[in-house]
């Protein structure tokens, strides 16, 4: 049986696919279309949600600060004219990272300390930054559904029930 830490990244993962797929039927030009919401455009929060993912990974991979602020910078930078298609690659890749670094790890109820230059140190079980990580991406998913919704159109269902009946009709 997958450890809970793996089967909620999963998780994420297929909701992070279902809301690119469903945006790919979408008119274009909505990716980059300026709205009033907490994010200017559904491009924005789509690379918000991915220098979160990079910079947690980094975390649980007990990448100092200084070496995931070195990642960050020009990465924000590159993120910013990418297209959606080339944000699903990005996506991928990112996946098959957390993947590999899932797989070298013995135990992902381990303690780990983080270390913030304004938060402090935090010693917490790498499950449940795990579990931030899922968390922050339903959070701006939800986002995007409120922007498409302003837009005029429909977003698509990832709650994560929905992903654990998928996952059933798979097995």
């Amino acid at each position: 049986m997958k450890h809970h830490a793996i089967q909620l990244y999963d998780y994420h993962v297929w909701a992070n696919a279902k809301l690119i797929n469903h945006l790919q039927e979408l008119p274009g030009e909505l990716y980059d279309k300026e709205v009033q919401s907490v994010f200017p455009s559904v491009s924005v929060v789509m690379g918000h949600i991915y220098l979160m993912d990079t910079t947690w990974l980094g975390v649980m991979r007990n990448d100092s600060f200084e070496e995931i602020v070195a990642v960050l910078t020009p990465l924000r930078e590159s993120i910013k004219n990418k297209s959606l298609l080339d944000m699903k690659e990005m996506y991928l890749n990112m996946t098959e990272q957390y993947r590999a670094f899932f797989a070298r790890q013995e135990d992902l109820d381990k303690l780990m300390t983080c270390e913030h230059p304004t938060y402090g140190k935090l010693n917490v079980p790498m499950v449940q930054l795990v579990q931030h990580v899922v968390n922050h991406g339903t959070y701006h998913r939800g986002n995007i559904t409120a922007m498409l919704r302003q837009l005029g159109f429909e977003g698509v269902p990832t709650d994560y029930i929905f992903y654990l009946y998928a996952a059933q009709a798979n097995l």
